[in-house]
């Protein structure tokens, strides 16, 4: 079973503007049969127009979207006040990669390393820059 990876609005925009070394990852996980997660806030973070952003939308058929319901939102909020962040997208993204020991694919690795560090799991995440 391989790791999920988890993409952060930085992901999404970076497809969004067809680069290519994002595409080469997100094929590569597709092969590989990982979990490709994108919680249902970054989306919101990244989307802006179904008319411009056909590339995106389809990227985003090939992930599983994940919903942000109370609870998520909470933990990300409560992640917010250990680390001193106002954040709560990437407090999100950080939230689901623990929950579910994956890799985080990020534009902003050092706001995702800091909420990492300020949460109770050990070792922390894996981040990758983008």
């Amino acid at each position: 079973m391989s790791i999920p990876y988890v993409y952060d609005a930085g992901a999404l925009l970076a497809i969004d503007g067809n680069d290519r070394r994002m595409w080469a990852i997100h094929h590569l996980a597709l092969e590989d049969g990982r979990r490709l997660l994108v919680p249902s806030v970054v989306v919101g973070q990244a989307w802006r127009d179904a008319r411009r952003q056909v590339q995106l939308g389809r990227f985003l058929h090939s992930c599983e979207v994940v919903p942000v319901g109370l609870e998520l939102a909470k933990a990300a909020g409560v992640l917010c006040g250990r680390a001193g962040s106002r954040d709560v997208v990437d407090a999100t993204v950080v939230t689901v990669a623990l929950a579910h020991g994956a890799v985080v694919f990020t534009s902003d690795p050092d706001d995702i390393a800091q909420l990492s560090a300020a949460s109770d799991v050990k070792p922390g995440l894996v981040i990758r820059r983008l």
